[in-house]
């Protein structure tokens, strides 16, 4: 039988059944250790993961299984885009990009 990774996070952002994503352990896990995983996976630091997590509260995803899955899969869409000549420790957004970016996720998800 196969076994499913939990961390695996394309099925999740493939899928648009949101009754699916409460079997997905990560999305279960406390705050500080998503974060965690979530600086593993796209390199965010807290402040950006912080502020991301607010962004979408503030539009409305108030449910917290639902808020971070937008936040997994506006992470997975910036990722490439912010991909730097160079290697950072974090993912870099510059002044105003954050919310520009969370407001083009938006308008091409909404």
């Amino acid at each position: 039988m196969k076994t499913q990774n939990i961390y695996d996070v394309s099925p999740l952002l493939k899928s648009k059944k949101q009754n699916s994503f409460a079997a997905y352990n990560y999305l279960n896990m406390p705050d500080l250790q998503f974060f965690n995983w979530c600086n593993q996976q796209f390199r965010v630091n807290r402040g950006i993961y912080n502020t991301i997590d607010q962004w979408f509260y503030e539009y409305g995803v108030v449910n917290i299984y639902s808020r971070r899955i937008q936040l997994l899969a506006f992470l997975d869409s910036v990722k490439d885009q912010l991909n730097e000549p160079y290697s950072s420790k974090f993912i870099r957004f510059g002044h105003g990009g954050l919310t520009k970016k969370l407001n083009d996720f938006i308008m091409d998800n909404g």
